[in-house]
């Protein structure tokens, strides 16, 4: 509960919490900004037309196009919101390599003996087919401080299950 005389989260002058992202993730969010903003360019040139056009009731090109520049603007606030509370976290400037933070590629061995290799990124940019996962999920705050040679358990739709770190890597300086 926060004190006395403290904004509640969400609201103005409340503390904002930073969204760790690595370089590559906000070089993704940027990119997809300026793509969607010449994207909404076109839309809106093809509404104006559509509009010209009259009856907008029963213009399909007008109706799909305000559908889709609402899609836009929802996204491209989310974007915005997200780069302005971005922390950028550069794995390669990580110092306590031998311990788990983020942007570690961590391999670790399950239970059954299979060995799983993960890497702990931003909350936007988790993939699992591209083995990274959210730093906010089970297996990364699992994960998150140990070293070489520890066991965690990590919790799963299956239950607990205990793991150990076999690997840990940071990307070089440069």
């Amino acid at each position: 509960m926060p004190k006395a005389g403290t904004p509640k989260a969400g609201t103005p002058g409340a503390p904002v919490a930073k969204v760790h992202m690595t370089p590559e993730g906000h070089r993704r969010l940027e990119a997809e900004r300026a793509a969607l903003r010449e994207d909404r360019h076109k839309i809106v040139a093809i509404v104006a037309w559509a509009a010209s056009n009259g009856d907008r009731s029963e213009n399909a090109d007008y109706k799909e196009g305000k559908r889709r520049l609402r899609e836009i603007d929802r996204r491209l606030g989310f974007i915005a919101q997200r780069l302005d509370d971005a922390e950028i976290v550069d794995p390669a400037a990580q110092t306590q390599r031998d311990r788990v933070f983020f942007g570690a590629t961590v391999t670790y061995t399950t239970e059954d003996e299979r060995d799983m290799t993960v890497r702990i990124v931003g909350v936007d940019e988790a993939d699992m087919s591209q083995s990274t996962v959210s730093i906010a999920s089970p297996v990364a705050r699992a994960l998150l401080r140990a070293r070489c040679g520890d066991e965690v358990v990590i919790q799963t739709p299956n239950g607990p299950q205990l793991v150990e770190i076999r690997r840990i890597d940071y990307p070089e300086p440069v």
